[in-house]
């Protein structure tokens, strides 16, 4: 089969197609045609050479995938042949889905959601199962709380605003100014322009001093520091990156501090399947990119700034 295949760390130009072996499903694995995945930060982080030799070279990256099944091992229960399946691959594992077909446990597939291309629905399982995971199953956000989200516009910020909608609570979203528009489309209801605005004056003004009752930062640097001012004394922050600065007030003020790493499991992915599927979540995609591409959408993702929003798709 066609896959992309890094056989060195570096720039995005150390893609190559290769052809490799076709995986041969386990007992209880599926073999699934992989028809879209999607890049997250993580498949830079690993391109670039981050994780050091945990990544046996040649490595295939991309953990996200969307696509249909075409075999079955011979313990699988919950799938057959052409069932439409999506999930996330564990980062690491060096053998993903920048390739036309993927093995996976049976274990943290999920069927796609049927209203949804493949496309849209690569675009989920990393980025939209990470969200859930901070704002569910971390902060256990309830109706009526006050919810700060940083980096609303990216893959993990543009589900966390529309999960947090779900869920009841008002939303405080960051941004640049060109997406003001995008995050406000879809649920937020305050959008702070970080290069202009101060996030933590508008918040406590609006907020009478009080602050929020929980930070999601899907930015690293000192913005979860920052955002301890703004955060309830007892309340929750959640970050979904790594930090720096000074986390001291997290102490003083009883705030507890969630850092949020991804489990590849079916029932973030079942959840996530009932709100597209109701039409309260809705995948947001910046670009795409055929497969053979791939080092493009890579230098997007890196590069950031205006157009990048949401999640680069890559499709086979």
């Amino acid at each position: 089969m066609k896959a992309m295949v890094i056989t060195a760390f570096g720039s995005p130009e150390v893609f190559a197609e290769r052809e490799v072996d076709k995986p041969i499903p386990a007992k209880n694995e599926i073999l699934v045609k992989v028809y879209a995945t999607s890049i997250n930060p993580a498949d830079c982080g690993v391109r670039q050479g981050i994780f050091g030799p945990r990544v046996k070279l040649p490595a295939i990256l991309g953990y996200d995938v969307s696509g249909v099944v075409e075999a079955i091992g011979e313990s699988v229960k919950d799938f057959k042949i052409g069932d439409e399946v999506y999930y996330a691959i564990p980062l690491l594992e060096g053998k993903g889905a920048n390739a036309e077909y993927h093995a996976a446990h049976e274990s943290i597939v999920a069927k796609k959601p049927t209203n949804l291309s493949h496309q849209e629905a690569a675009s989920v399982p990393v980025a939209g199962g990470t969200a859930w995971a901070a704002l569910i199953d971390r902060a256990n956000i309830k109706v009526g709380q006050t919810v700060l989200i940083h980096g609303g516009a990216g893959g993990v910020g543009s589900f966390a605003i529309q999960i947090a909608k779900a869920a009841g609570t008002y939303v405080y979203t960051t941004c640049g100014s060109y997406d003001i528009d995008l995050v406000k489309s879809i649920g937020a209801d305050k959008a702070i322009d970080y290069r202009n605005e101060n996030f933590a004056d508008i918040i406590l003004n609006e907020t009478n001093g009080e602050g929020v009752d929980v930070c999601l930062t899907t930015v690293g640097g000192e913005i979860l520091a920052r955002s301890l001012m703004v955060i309830k004394p007892n309340g929750q922050a959640v970050t979904v990156t790594g930090v720096a600065g000074d986390l001291n007030l997290a102490i003083r003020n009883n705030i507890t501090v969630h850092f949020v790493h991804l489990d590849r499991t079916r029932p973030k992915l079942d959840a996530l399947r009932m709100l597209l599927e109701r039409g309260q979540i809705k995948p947001v995609i910046g670009m795409s990119f055929p497969l053979n591409q791939i080092a493009e959408a890579h230098k997007k993702l890196e590069q950031g700034g205006e157009g990048v929003r949401g999640k680069i798709v890559v499709y086979s």
